[in-house]
């Protein structure tokens, strides 16, 4: 079986999770509660399927070598560690906003999402970058 599809599921899971994270921002900026609920589950649940993808693809394949050269290396390489060290913060942030939200306790819930939302937006977006940068340069 080839794995060569997933890279862009990754980024494509990476992607819709991005894009839901903003909606669901915008829905609680405009009190649109179900809705904000809504996406920032399906956000979860996408970048859930990310996670499992991106592992099963590099169990399998190992690491992928960057092959750029010169200045694109060291913008590829500044990118990859801060996504490397956000991501290993997202998972925790993430559970620990949706428990919060779900056990009703809104306070707490709302002081740490200021906090999970750009960094969840920030690992999503770059990963798309990353893949683009792997992939596609």
């Amino acid at each position: 079986m080839t794995l060569l599809f997933l890279p862009t599921l990754n980024a494509m899971l990476n992607g819709i999770s991005a894009i839901l994270l903003l909606l669901g921002y915008y829905s609680i900026r405009h009190k649109r509660i179900p809705a904000h609920k809504t996406c920032m589950l399906l956000a979860l649940i996408s970048s859930t399927f990310f996670l499992i993808s991106y592992l099963i693809y590099h169990w399998q394949v190992g690491s992928v070598r960057f092959r750029g050269s010169g200045d694109i290396r060291a913008v590829y390489f500044s990118i990859l560690s801060s996504h490397t060290l956000l991501a290993a913060a997202t998972l925790p942030l993430a559970l620990i906003t949706v428990y919060r939200a779900w056990n009703e306790r809104f306070d707490k819930h709302k002081r740490i999402a200021r906090w999970t939302l750009p960094v969840w937006l920030y690992v999503s977006i770059t990963g798309v970058m990353i893949y683009w940068m792997l992939y596609k340069m």
